[in-house]
């Protein structure tokens, strides 16, 4: 597999984002299915594995240090802090940003736990906890790097200036953020700061929460989706917004065509012709999607079907913010209006 830079390391130039294993999108695989897809992506070259305490609410760091651990030497392993979930009196836990150094460090602490591992070697951000500076809680990881729990600190949905006020505090070796054709804020600032400063730009959701592979053809296709399937929120899969995005996308689907790639190796190859410090994250349950995402690697695309392809796709074509209002004021990156 081509090999990319992600901080000091080199990997894969298609990571895996292991959320899906555990989190947002309906009830999560047998324990043994993901164990099956995790050794087969580590089979397949993959060895850019990405989870979070957040997912799951620990479950996933559990199955990733479960199914990874004895083959730790072979992985760089990220993961998240600063979001997760906390058990109210009911014992039911919620979703909480907390970018304490305190907080940080327990989390941290926990993570190593639950990875059965050492250190881990790239350790996020997830969210700026907008009520702690930024300075503080780089500096929490920073402390971590120096105790040897970490290798390298990341940054999560941030905008260029604040990417740049926590470099000044530490090296930040990899800034992820959801990137796609149809989600293109990063390049209002921020992935353009990640070059500038040597830092890898983590593109999360890279086919659009599955919009740009084409498996939602229809607005009939939403109303089967789980209850607790995260794209019930997202404005962009409601109502006109929806409307106005299923019109484009047979254009879409026919470039695919015309490349000789489905839509999800169409939407994967561009975002690795468009920087080499761009490292995609796609995530799935199915095996045969995850051998299909990696082929993406061998689709070249010419320069006229990509300037096709991005008058296609872009943030004047797409209706809908990306987030609900209440997810919208949890980040802090550029954003053309309405995305």
């Amino acid at each position: 597999m081509e090999q990319r830079a992600l901080g000091k390391f080199q990997v894969g130039a298609i990571g895996l984002g292991c959320m899906n294993l555990s989190h947002a999108y309906g009830r999560p695989p047998a324990p043994e299915d993901a164990a099956r897809l995790l050794l087969r992506a580590l089979d397949l070259g993959v060895t850019h594995f990405d989870t979070a305490a957040l997912y799951g609410f620990g479950a996933n760091e559990t199955l990733v240090g479960q199914v990874l651990a004895p083959l730790r030497q072979r992985i760089t392993l990220a993961s998240k802090c600063g979001m997760q979930g906390v058990a109210g009196p009911d014992g039911t836990k919620r979703r909480v940003i907390d970018g304490r150094p305190e907080t940080l460090r327990q989390t941290c602490e926990d993570a190593l736990r639950r990875l059965r591992t050492d250190v881990i070697d790239l350790y996020y951000l997830h969210r700026w906890d907008k009520s702690v500076p930024i300075e503080d809680s780089v500096g929490a990881l920073a402390r971590l790097v120096e105790e040897g729990k970490i290798r390298a600190v990341g940054l999560s949905e941030v905008s260029s200036a604040t990417l740049r006020r926590a470099h000044a505090v530490h090296p930040i070796a990899a800034v992820q953020s959801e990137y796609s054709l149809w989600t293109r804020h990063p390049e209002l600032g921020v992935l353009e700061a990640c070059r500038d400063i040597g830092a890898a730009f983590v593109a999360f959701s890279p086919l659009g929460r599955g919009f740009l592979t084409g498996a939602i053809p229809d607005a009939g296709v939403m109303a089967t989706l789980p209850a607790n399937d995260l794209r019930h929120a997202m404005p962009r899969f409601q109502g006109e917004h929806l409307a106005a995005n299923l019109g484009w996308l047979p254009a879409y689907l026919a470039l695919a065509r015309e490349a000789g790639c489905t839509p999800a190796q169409l939407a994967l190859a561009w975002l690795l012709q468009k920087a080499p410090h761009i490292v995609p994250i796609p995530g799935t349950t199915s095996i045969s999607h995850l051998e299909e995402n990696l082929d993406a690697m061998e689709v070249k695309l010419a320069p006229g079907l990509v300037a096709r392809l991005e008058a296609c796709v872009n943030e004047h074509t797409v209706s809908g913010a990306r987030y609900s209002a209440a997810n919208q004021a949890e980040i802090d990156t550029e954003s053309y209006p309405d995305s």
